[in-house]
């Protein structure tokens, strides 16, 4: 049988070394079961709650064209994490008449994709919640929820223990007390106001 391996990693604080530890794991399992790898599919640093994937998109559309006989992952979620696209995933192989198999479930049926994509959906709220919650806990104590600003650098701190607070931002009077440049309301620029009025 001729089989495709999929591997992604979500987010760039993942290491790139992922993809290829996926790929090992995946080609170990296909040699196990005398399946010859002949198509390799990755998506690096994307998440697995949306479909539109590069890598993953031109593997089912080379699963229409009958390429390879079977998909190995590593696991399910690795795939998909939303619960309608792992169903949409499973139907479309079926059609093509392409197996799916990962290490962590075995042979993929309706089953595990009830299951599973249940599961998935359920992490990705969740995952939500606490982000959201982690968030809005910063803001409270007056601290950046996001990257960097103009304006503004990260400050060094340090608490009792040792660890690094995080969030802690200073204002930059060279860069607050410019002029304002690109997309500013009427007002500031026919005033020539700055960064800082108003502070």
């Amino acid at each position: 049988m001729r089989a495709a391996t999929y591997a992604r990693y979500s987010s760039n604080l993942q290491r790139e070394a992922s993809i290829e530890d996926q790929r090992r794991i995946c080609r170990d399992l296909s040699a196990t079961r005398g399946w010859r790898e002949t198509k390799v599919y990755s998506d690096k640093a994307t998440s697995g709650s949306s479909r539109f994937r590069p890598a993953y998109q031109q593997m089912i559309a080379d699963a229409h064209a009958g390429l390879f006989d079977v998909i190995v992952a590593e696991a399910l979620d690795r795939l998909s994490r939303d619960q309608e696209d792992v169903a949409g995933l499973f139907k479309t192989l079926r059609f093509a008449d392409v197996a799916l198999h990962t290490l962590a479930e075995g042979e993929i049926s309706e089953l595990h994709v009830g299951l599973k994509g249940t599961m998935n959906a359920l992490f990705l709220k969740d995952l939500a919640a606490k982000t959201h919650r982690g968030l809005r806990g910063r803001i409270e104590q007056k601290r950046s929820a996001s990257g960097r600003c103009f304006g503004y650098r990260m400050t060094r701190e340090f608490d009792a223990h040792g660890e690094k607070i995080r969030g802690g931002r200073d204002i930059v009077p060279a860069e607050a007390g410019g002029r304002l440049r690109g997309r500013t309301d009427r007002r500031h620029r026919e005033d020539g106001g700055s960064v800082d009025a108003g502070l």
